[in-house]
């Protein structure tokens, strides 16, 4: 079995080389630091695992999957630190998620479920699988709206935060930043991901590094040039590009 090790992070690759190399049912065929290369290597390589990061700078791992056009699909693990309730929710026997930091034990007890599933059975649902999962990410079901919660770990305890309380969200290198009226939260992604996830939550990106919940808008000030501002409920101003003024307008209904 061929396997390949996708992740953004340099140590987390090199723990789950170093693990596999005491498997010897498996042989890695390489390593990708980002979803571009991942893609590209997925598609000639045609590995038959791979451990796949959800959260990288370039991608999330869903998108990875959907852009992947090799006719051999892989088995798919995915590493990461979102731990996020979909991802619990979602049955093993289709997906398996370890969850960093995780035990060498947990690692074993995957790569033992694995070495049990056919090829034939991993081609035979990828597609299935991959739609509901992605689904479920993006939570687009009546049910999932209501229950989305974004879990941000703070020391030895995890906050989840419900979408209508954030008022904004800033990025900050590969990292946003969630303001509620109470405080700020840091969460590891990109708002491209956060975008996709809460547009069904009232949140319009109104620049490339913005976000805002527009249950939380309460003026607009308009400036010199034709630019405006969103004014929220604590008085803060958050700046509107050009390129996004048109979406936020229509989403206010103006």
């Amino acid at each position: 079995m061929k396997a390949l090790v996708i992740d953004d992070e340099e140590l987390a690759r090199k723990r789950v080389l170093g693990l596999l190399n005491k498997v010897p049912e498996v042989e890695v065929s390489g390593q990708c630091s980002n979803g571009k290369t991942a893609i590209s290597e997925i598609n000639t390589l045609k590995p038959d695992l791979i451990f796949l990061d959800i959260n990288m700078k370039d991608m999330n791992g869903f998108e990875v999957l959907q852009k992947i056009q090799t006719e051999s699909k892989p088995i798919v693990i995915f590493v990461t630190a979102y731990d996020n309730y979909a991802l619990k929710a979602f049955d093993v026997d289709a997906f398996d998620f370890l969850l960093k930091p995780f035990k060498d034990e947990r690692f074993f007890r995957t790569i033992e479920k694995v070495l049990k599933i056919s090829k034939n059975e991993a081609n035979s649902n990828f597609e299935k699988r991959i739609i509901e999962l992605f689904n479920l990410y993006k939570l687009k079901s009546e049910n999932g709206i209501n229950q989305l919660k974004l879990p941000v770990k703070q020391g030895n305890k995890t906050v989840l935060l419900s979408p209508e309380n954030i008022m904004y969200i800033k990025a900050s290198g590969c990292y946003a930043e969630l303001f509620t009226e109470e405080k700020k939260y840091v969460l590891r992604e990109s708002l491209t991901n956060l975008h996709q996830l809460l547009e069904n939550h009232s949140f319009v990106r109104i620049h490339r590094s913005s976000i805002v919940n527009i249950a939380h808008v309460k003026e607009i000030i308009h400036s010199d040039f034709s630019e405006i501002d969103a004014k929220m409920t604590n008085d803060t101003l958050v700046r509107i590009s050009k390129s996004h003024k048109k979406e936020f307008l229509e989403k206010l209904g103006i």
